[in-house]
């Protein structure tokens, strides 16, 4: 019976990582930038005194994961920390998000900042606006920057059911993910960015595990960045976004503040 639980549970990790066939929708105007890859001086001295970064991990992710995005931040002069899932995200979301509250108010805790800024990827980003929504993250957070999340679902968790593994083999959050969920009607209900939280998605046409694309984004006055709306030759998958250097530029623009326009030949 272990044995069947342990291939149930890695057999959906797998499914989750299935390429699914490239989707396109553009919604942003697209248009060619030439911002700079490297922070100058003065970028950095900005940095260091903006608020704390909270990476928050994907479901499977561990931390040395995302230690590419990690490092890119802390040279451009960020404070940067990576929260990974407890049980790398296979239970509740919500308990998640109950670990996350703790996690940020010992960040603040260190470094004295009144909030934080969170970079959220896959579901990460779901774990993170469950916190700002329903946890007092609004009070707590300044800047929230999902990759990849499936704030809307994604059919690539209704395929395990399909393929015949029951409701995605007993995964909680494979289960709060799939279209429809009773999870994302409450994560749903009412305004996509509540508080004084600035809000911004990230989404790539080729994400394998967010179908379709258009799920990613989020409604009510937010900022909601498609790659390949500026850079259509640009290829990013789900896992890439944490690696891509245009999809940086983009991160690094909305935790500056400034107007978004990715470098489309940043590396």
């Amino acid at each position: 019976m272990l044995l069947r639980t342990i291939l149930a549970v890695t057999t959906a990790a797998t499914v989750l990582l299935v390429p699914a066939a490239a989707q396109a929708a553009a919604a942003e105007p697209a248009a060619p930038s030439t911002t700079a890859t490297v922070a100058t001086a003065a970028e950095r001295a900005a940095a260091a005194a903006a608020d704390p970064v909270i990476v928050v991990g994907g479901l499977s992710g561990i931390s040395i994961a995302y230690e590419p995005i990690a490092a890119r931040l802390r040279a451009d002069g960020y404070r940067v920390s990576i929260f990974q899932l407890p049980n790398l995200g296979l239970g509740d979301i919500r308990e998640s998000a109950r670990a996350l509250s703790s996690y940020v108010d010992r960040v603040r805790a260190a470094t004295g900042a009144a909030r934080v800024d969170l970079v959220g990827h896959s579901e990460g980003g779901l774990v993170s606006r469950w916190y700002v929504k329903y946890l007092g993250g609004a009070a707590t957070v300044d800047q929230y920057v999902s990759l990849g999340s499936p704030q809307y679902g994604t059919y690539v968790a209704n395929l395990v059911a399909v393929l015949g593994l029951g409701s995605c083999a007993g995964v909680i959050a494979c289960q709060q993910m799939t279209i429809g969920s009773s999870f994302l009607a409450d994560l749903n209900a009412g305004d996509d960015t509540p508080g004084p939280v600035r809000w911004a998605t990230v989404r790539t046409w080729q994400d394998e595990l967010v179908r379709p694309v258009d799920n990613a984004v989020l409604a009510d006055g937010a900022t909601n960045v498609l790659v390949q709306a500026w850079c259509p030759l640009r290829v990013v998958g789900h896992l890439g976004l944490v690696l891509d250097g245009t999809t940086y530029t983009a991160v690094r623009q909305v935790l500056a503040g400034a107007p978004v326009q990715p470098n489309c030949f940043a590396v």
